[in-house]
Formats: C-alpha cells, sequence, structure tokens
C-alpha cells in the first residue's frame, strides 16, 4: 500500500513539474512576442507578412516554381552537402595524420588543426577566395566549399582522435593479434566503432556549419543569407525577411538533428568491450 501511494505521489509530481515547464516555456514565449510587438511599435513599423509568400514560392498554371527565399535555400543546401563531405574528408585524414609515428605527419595535422582552429573563419573565407581561388581559378561556389571544409575540418579532427582514442587499447591488441596491417585495423576494428561515439558530436559540427554558410554572402554566393539581402535591399521588409530566413535555417538544423538521431538509433550497439 505504502508502494502504491509512494508511486501516485511521483506521478503527480512528475505531472506537476511538466505543467510548470509547459506554463514557465509559454511564459517566456509571450514575453518575447510582447517585446517584439512593443519594439515594433515603437518603431512605427509596418508589418506586411502577406508578401512573404511570394518570395517563397508560387504557382503558375498548376506548375510550382521556388521564389528566390526557396532558391537560396537550395544553393544553402548544396553549399552545406559538398562542404560537410569535405570537412569529414579533411577532418579524418587529420586525426589519423596526429597518430602517425612520422614526426613530419604528426606536425603538419598539428599545425593545421592549431593555425585554423585559432583564426577567424572570415579571414580564411576572405584568404581562400582573394588568394587561393585566383591561383586555382575557382569559381566562388568552390571556394566557399572549400573555405568551409577546411574551417570545420580542423574541429572534425578532433573529434575524430578522441573517438579513436577512446576505443580501448584492448580492441587494438586484439585486431594486431589477429594479423591485421594498420590500415585494416582502423577500417575493420576502430573506426566502426569509432563512429557510433563521434556522432553526436559531428552533428553539432554539421549544424555548426549550415550556420557558419550564411558567411559565405559576403563573397556574393547566392545562398539563403544572401537572397535575404537583396530582397531586403529591394522591399524594405527588414523583419519579416529576417524572421523568415532565421525560420528555414531552423528548419534545417532541427531536421538535420532529428535525422542523425534516427540514424544512431539504428545503428548497432558496437561496445567497447564487445
Amino acid at each position: 500500500m505504502k508502494a502504491t501511494t509512494t508511486s501516485r505521489w511521483r506521478r503527480r509530481r512528475h505531472y506537476g513539474r511538466l505543467a510548470f515547464d509547459a506554463l514557465a516555456f509559454l511564459a517566456v514565449l509571450l514575453g518575447l512576442g510582447w517585446l517584439l510587438v512593443e519594439g515594433a511599435s515603437a518603431l512605427h513599423y509596418n508589418w506586411q507578412w502577406y508578401r512573404i509568400p511570394q518570395y517563397l514560392y508560387r504557382i503558375e498554371d498548376g506548375a510550382f516554381y521556388p521564389g528566390p527565399l526557396l532558391r537560396g535555400l537550395g544553393v544553402t543546401l548544396e553549399l552545406t552537402g559538398w562542404s560537410l563531405l569535405l570537412t569529414l574528408i579533411f577532418g579524418l585524414a587529420a586525426a589519423l595524420l596526429q597518430r602517425s609515428s612520422s614526426w613530419a605527419a604528426h606536425a603538419v595535422a598539428r599545425i593545421y588543426v592549431e593555425i585554423v582552429r585559432n583564426t577567424p573563419l572570415l579571414v580564411q573565407l576572405y584568404l581562400v577566395y582573394f588568394v587561393l581561388a585566383p591561383i586555382l581559378d575557382l569559381d566562388r561556389f568552390v571556394a566557399a566549399v572549400l573555405a568551409l571544409a577546411i574551417f570545420e575540418g580542423a574541429f572534425a579532427a578532433e573529434i575524430f582522435r578522441a573517438g579513436i582514442e577512446a576505443i580501448p587499447k584492448g580492441q587494438w591488441e586484439a585486431a594486431r593479434a589477429l594479423g591485421l596491417s594498420s590500415p585494416a585495423v582502423y577500417r575493420l576494428v576502430i573506426l566502426p566503432q569509432a563512429i557510433r561515439l563521434v556522432l553526436p558530436p559531428l552533428t553539432g559540427l554539421a549544424v555548426s556549419l549550415i550556420k557558419h554558410s550564411a558567411l559565405v554572402s559576403v563573397i556574393a554566393v547566392a545562398d539563403l543569407t544572401t537572397e535575404g539581402r537583396n530582397l531586403i535591399a529591394d522591399t524594405f521588409m527588414t523583419f519579416e525577411l529576417w524572421f523568415t530566413v532565421a525560420a528555414l535555417y531552423l528548419a534545417l538544423t532541427v531536421s538535420l538533428s532529428l535525422l542523425v538521431s534516427a540514424l544512431e538509433r539504428r545503428l548497432p550497439m558496437r561496445g567497447a568491450g564487445h
């Protein structure tokens, strides 16, 4: 009887916390909404939300045509996809080089990681676009992809290195006892286990990459931010367009997080001790 009473009390306490959290969240939203409305009223701003859909899409004769914002979102997706692919390649390569027995390889990877992680992305973007791109004859989109990949790759290198080093020594010893070569040890034993460990921080890195991609607007890549800025210059709908751009970025990052969470749950549980 006492256990039943305790269980009911815990359930009530749990539901009470949920209700309090919901009310607190609602209060914060209402507070932010009030501040927004009051600020707009003080500026005597004329809201024109009804004009936003035409910049997202239009339908003519039953056909769907993306507007400038959706076209910009498509460029952002393409930019992020290529940058993320190169980021993983650069990051994994740098992580493996840091674990190399060659002091030269280790030094090169370490210098790359330290320099890139401790200098601003905007500076690196300008260096790639104005210095490296003319030498290699790269267009601005490729230069933007390369700059983002170089920057994020330095952070990915530390994530991969931490994941690899988290694998117990017994796994390394067992793989070598089977006569596997060093590349085979990484490919068949270490990396499959490390993937599950590094997936959550890599998700955060991918979200960061999406947000950092907005900086490519400074070199006139027609991404979502650039399209938003161009529309604001034409329409003067500052608040509506920036809120819409922010909502599109938010939808993109949240979708990525949910996708990776689902993928993580489907990955086989390869514990380090198995």
